[in-house]
């Protein structure tokens, strides 16, 4: 490796209970393997002031509209918008557990302009590989059955949001990967897909 290795940032997209956070975390150890610096950035970010705000209009502390969350999460990301920079600059591999697609997402699933959510999210760092772990909305209940915000109660909301993935994943040329399976075997499916970028 000489000093130009380029950074990498790697985005991890679906439902609830999809397995994101247990994917990040393996890729994110895999490329230390491989002698790359790796960081895992999960959004929401809630040690912030704004990540607060989300947490409170995600557990009835609020009572924001979607349009509001949505730009609430999208200020949330621009907030680590230098440090991912600064990241990526410095050839390190950025994991991120939800990124700019899960406000389109859940946006479009609520009946907001997809292309308006895009379009505010133009000036973030962009994800050089979008992975989306896909699995029925059955499932993410089922994975979950205690303490499910208001998003995850909504069967009916997650097929919306279901779909809006599919169709970002169509257009955006992203990995579809089956996240129904054992983590082992959608781990196999995700480091086929981002080892020749390590």
């Amino acid at each position: 490796m000489g000093d130009s290795v380029s950074g990498l940032i790697v985005a991890f997209e679906g439902l609830d209970q999809s397995g994101k956070q247990t994917q990040a975390e393996r890729l994110k150890a895999a490329a230390e393997l491989r002698g790359r610096s790796s960081v895992l950035l999960g959004f929401p970010a809630y040690e912030t002031h704004i990540g607060r705000e989300i947490h409170a209009g995600l557990h009835g502390g609020r009572a924001y509209g979607p349009d509001v969350m949505q730009l609430l999460y999208i200020a949330n990301r621009y907030e680590k918008k230098p440090e991912i920079e600064a990241l990526k600059a410095s050839g390190a591999v950025v994991v991120c557990d939800r990124y700019l697609a899960s406000s389109i997402a859940y946006g479009e699933a609520q009946g907001l302009d997809p292309a308006w959510l895009l379009e505010t999210q133009r000036f973030l760092p962009q994800p050089d590989l979008t992975i989306l772990l896909d699995i029925a909305p059955e499932i993410a209940a089922g994975r979950k059955t205690a303490n499910r915000d208001k998003y995850e109660r909504d069967l009916a909301l997650l097929s919306r949001v279901r779909a809006s993935y599919r169709r970002q994943a169509d257009a955006g040329g992203w990995i579809v990967v089956d996240g129904g399976r054992a983590k082992d075997a959608v781990f196999a499916d995700v480091l086929t897909a981002v080892s020749p970028r390590l």
